[in-house]
């Protein structure tokens, strides 16, 4: 047993041997981790517990087969998930039953990330999909010789079918910025000229919305490594989302500094910032504002246009780009967006 020992003590991975006298004949530094204690010569009941690794231990000790299983533990900081192999092997000692354990706690969170996601595209796009549904049922029927009814519905409808179109090109945007994000940008770009171009097409926005831009960029070329077309993205959606979120008759700030040393790159970087007027974000919210369809006020933002990912694009972005967002928010004081930009990616790379 003695090579056995020192053989299961270089693994890697959580591997526990249990004796034909049903007690734990080895454990590795992993497996002591895993279960919490120093088992060594427990009975493998009262180690491992768990009802489906002792009906597998219990008959592969009968038979000498082997089986898989799953053992749940804790780290510490969240639970995990662990596959068990449990097979029946020879050693001189006797017949003897081998658990190794492999950690599938990151497998089991993308399952659960796409099972979410799917969740949230079908809940986001059936209330649309029913409104459509409903209008058409409406328009062959009751409403087939109403022209007023119809022109109403038909607008109703144009504005549903808008949302789901708005919808799916935010997904797909966000499947390209993630195909994207472990591919640095190589290309320059004038961040000041793209924030101008982004403020004059959205100017008429900003009117519409009865929003005045006050902005403070410099007039020199304040130039950095990035996809002009990503950031045109991030650029455009923090000024919709402070144009929408700011309130009418009230000023979108844009800020954009010179190339300067920034704490949060430890290295020379830019800031650029988006400050509204709004009613603020409550601090709870804050953290979670780049998750997918998340929305501190989802009516609002059903009635703005939002479709919940916009922010999780501009994270991705902001993540290719080597780059951090920075948000501050006070209830009543409005809210603060910053991406902070390397001007040189691939320094940031080395810090």
């Amino acid at each position: 047993m003695s090579d056995v020992r020192a053989l299961i003590m270089s693994l890697p991975n959580p591997v526990i041997v249990v004796g034909q006298d049903s007690r734990i004949r080895g454990v590795n530094g992993p497996a002591h981790r895993l279960v919490g204690n120093d088992c060594d010569g427990w009975h493998y009941v009262t180690a491992l517990r768990q009802p489906a690794v002792l009906d597998a231990v219990e008959a592969t000790m009968a038979d000498g087969g082997h089986r898989t299983t799953r053992y749940l533990g804790n780290d510490g900081a969240r639970d995990t998930v662990w596959d068990v192999s449990v097979s029946g092997v020879a050693l001189a000692e006797g017949r003897a039953v081998l658990l190794s354990f492999q950690d599938m706690t990151a497998v089991e969170d993308a399952g659960e990330m796409r099972r979410d996601f799917v969740a949230n595209v079908s809940h986001e796009m059936r209330t649309p999909l029913t409104s459509l549904l409903g209008f058409i049922e409406t328009l062959r029927g009751p409403a087939r010789n109403d022209p007023a009814a119809q022109d109403r519905f038909l607008g109703i409808m144009e504005q549903e079918a808008g949302r789901m179109h708005r919808l799916v090109e935010d997904l797909l945007s966000l499947s390209r910025v993630e195909d994207q994000e472990r591919i640095r940008p190589t290309t320059k770009v004038m961040l000041n000229t793209l924030i101008s171009e982004v403020v004059e097409a959205l100017t008429p926005v900003a009117k519409a919305n009865d929003v005045i831009f006050h902005y403070s960029i410099p007039t020199t070329p304040v130039e950095v490594l990035g996809d002009w077309g990503q950031l045109w993205q991030v650029v455009s959606n923090l000024i919709e989302n402070g144009i929408k979120y700011g309130g009418a008759g009230k000023t979108v700030e844009l800020q954009l500094t010179e190339p300067a040393h920034q704490n949060a790159l430890m290295q020379e970087g830019v800031r650029f910032s988006v400050i509204d007027q709004g009613e603020g974000i409550p601090a709870h919210h804050v953290a979670r504002l780049t998750e997918r369809f998340y929305r501190v006020d989802s009516h609002r933002s059903r009635e703005v246009g939002g479709t919940g990912l916009g922010l999780a694009i501009v994270k991705h972005i902001i993540t290719r780009h080597r780059g951090r967002l920075r948000i501050r928010s006070e209830m009543g004081q409005g809210s603060d967006f910053t991406v902070i930009l390397p001007v040189d990616a691939d320094s940031s790379a080395k810090n």
